[in-house]
């Protein structure tokens, strides 16, 4: 009885770790992650803008909480993004203007991946590290990606 009950809290203790960590949802197909990662870090910080990715913004069209690039094989299914077709100058304007008002609170930003519940990679993130979101998948080629805290910048300020 007691081998048992040890495997039971075993078990629930390694599915709790999964699920505080993102990966639950992984296990399904259903829910994405948002990984840091060097190439997207590379990819944002040399200013490099992909013709296989739409870009969105969130929050502040100055200093925005979130810059991401979509595979444009996939649709986002949320009206809280806004999609930007930025310039080469522009884009860089946004990424300098990222990292400013990320040291204005002792942070930096971070480049990440996001891959859909069956680990492909779909699209690249640019934030401060305390900026994630969900990553859902609603069927074939459609995702759903929350956008971080409007107020991300804001509630660091003071830490």
């Amino acid at each position: 009885m007691r081998k048992l009950f040890l495997s039971s809290f075993f078990i629930m203790a390694i599915l709790l770790m999964f699920s505080c960590l993102g990966y639950a949802g992984s296990l399904t197909g259903r829910y994405g992650t948002i990984t840091p990662d060097t190439n997207a870090a590379k990819a944002f910080e040399s200013f490099k803008i992909s013709a296989n990715l739409n870009y969105y913004i969130s929050g502040s069209d100055e200093y925005p909480n979130a810059l991401m690039g979509l595979n444009k094989k996939y649709t986002l299914d949320s009206t809280l993004w806004k999609k930007i077709h930025p310039s080469p100058q522009r884009f860089r304007e946004l990424v300098l203007q990222m990292q400013v008002r990320a040291r204005q609170i002792g942070e930096h930003q971070y480049g990440c991946a996001i891959f859909d519940g069956k680990g492909n990679q779909i699209g690249i993130w640019y934030s401060i590290l305390l900026a994630r979101a969900p990553v859902l998948m609603k069927g074939d080629r459609h995702v759903e990606i929350y956008t971080p805290d409007i107020d991300t910048y804001i509630k660091h300020e003071s830490r």
